[in-house]
């Protein structure tokens, strides 16, 4: 398989992210007081089990970013997990179950659940797209359509639904998006002359060259820029065998129809076979298996994080 973005998993840094966010939720519920309702309702020495429950069907993600909380809010509970991030539940079905003070456990619920059911909602969505794509070669990804702050954590989950991860940053790849092409061709001299085929149709494939250039220039054992993923955005089929010419790692395939991503794939075949084309723009449910049908590797999918409902989980006492 051709070289892919680095994939997200759960790790140091990853668990840093996930500190930041426990933090800034903790100020946002308690700030310099307490749980008011708990302290006055729930004696500070009195112990709890509780369970967190789904309630509804769905795939698990964010059993360590429970975990951290937990840590995070200095709270000595038994956490036992009844299953595993990626794991698939139904409804009704324990994920977890709590032992500690009844006090603190009231106050990190709605924490805890957040996390759980924000992440596993992701997870979720994820899963139906994977599956709906079943018995074809290409593969999910995820996008920068992301919470601002969540990123990591919702590409992680979009890693636990089966699909994969795109770039994770600016930093992390090259992408020429059609902005990038736009203010390329009304401001680069190189786009009005010189080659063949209109400016519009050697738009990318300069845009390609450049790239390769600037990374060459600026590669060093300090920044190593030589590795780096290079894709470029077409809208049409029209400048797609330039680019294709150019030799970058992706193709994106933006807005197209399942005949013209057909058309693409042929096309592609034929110029740079080592070349994988990626599919976006408006892709959803009823759409994504007839797109993967046409032969692109990748279907780019923002809605996996912008449009995910959380899934449904609770919190429930277990009689002492």
């Amino acid at each position: 398989m051709p070289r892919d973005y680095p994939q997200i998993q759960w790790d140091e840094q990853l668990e840093d992210d996930c500190r930041h966010i426990v933090r800034l939720a903790v100020r946002e519920d308690l700030d310099r007081g307490c749980d008011w309702t708990t302290v006055a309702l729930v004696p500070s020495d009195v112990p709890g089990r509780a369970k967190i429950v789904a309630r509804q069907a769905g795939v698990v993600a964010g059993i360590p970013a429970v975990v951290l909380a937990l840590r995070e809010m200095n709270i000595a509970a038994d956490f036992v997990p009844r299953v595993a991030d990626g794991d698939s539940v139904e409804a009704g079905a324990v994920i977890a179950a709590l032992a500690g003070k009844a006090r603190d456990l009231l106050t990190a619920e709605r924490l805890l659940l957040n996390l759980l059911g924000r992440l596993s909602g992701i997870a979720t969505l994820t899963r139906r797209y994977v599956e709906a794509i079943s018995g074809t070669k290409a593969r999910i990804y995820d996008t920068r359509k992301t919470t601002p702050g969540w990123r990591r954590l919702e590409k992680y989950a979009v890693r636990c639904g089966g699909g994969w991860n795109h770039r994770v940053g600016l930093f992390a790849a090259v992408l020429v998006k059609d902005n990038h092409l736009a203010f390329l061709e009304k401001s680069e001299p190189g786009a009005e002359s010189g080659g063949s085929g209109s400016p519009g149709e050697r738009i990318a494939a300069l845009a390609v060259d450049r790239i390769k250039e600037s990374l060459a220039e600026l590669d060093s054992p300090a920044t190593p820029l030589s590795d780096l993923l290079i894709e470029v955005e077409v809208d049409s089929l029209a400048p797609l065998e330039p680019a294709l010419r150019a030799g970058p790692d992706i193709v994106l395939l933006d807005n197209m129809t399942c005949d013209q991503l057909r058309q693409a794939v042929a096309c592609r075949d034929a110029v740079a076979p080592g070349i994988e084309l990626e599919a976006s723009g408006g892709i959803t449910l009823e759409t994504v298996g007839s797109v993967a049908e046409s032969g692109v590797e990748r279907i780019s999918v923002g809605a996996l994080t912008h449009a995910a409902a959380s899934l449904d989980v609770s919190l429930e006492w277990v009689p002492r």
